[in-house]
């Protein structure tokens, strides 16, 4: 199983970014998804979450509204579309799956992805 996350980058408060995250390996439709987000000296923390149908999806409330979770599963990709971007949104983003449909527990997330870099300017 592998997941590759990318579009991470440099931008400036108040910007976009979107990030991909490309699955192999693994049945996708199968699994729900989730991004996560870490800054130096700290865990892993929730970010949002997607459904295997993408009929569900969740945010943490520091995102809620900004931040859009989506998933094609004829690509086996998962995206996360930031807008309105805050230098608090600086973090290594992190695509992760899970078996089970959707949670935003991070333990229940058994693959992941290597990360990739958001830094929002102020």
């Amino acid at each position: 199983v592998q997941l590759q996350a990318s579009g991470g980058g440099l931008v400036q408060a108040g910007g976009s970014l979107r990030l991909s995250c490309a699955a192999s390996g693994l049945r996708f439709s199968s699994y729900g998804m989730g991004w996560f987000r870490q800054t130096p000296g700290t865990g892993r923390v929730f970010v949002a979450a997607i459904s295997r149908s993408a009929g569900s999806t969740y945010y943490a409330d520091s995102v809620k509204g900004r931040f859009t979770i989506s998933r094609d599963n004829a690509k086996n990709t998962v995206y996360l579309q930031m807008n309105s971007l805050k230098p608090e949104d600086t973090a290594v983003y992190y695509c992760a799956s899970t078996p089970n449909s959707i949670t935003t527990t991070r333990r229940y997330y058994d693959k992941w992805g290597q990360g990739t870099l958001v830094t929002v300017s102020s």
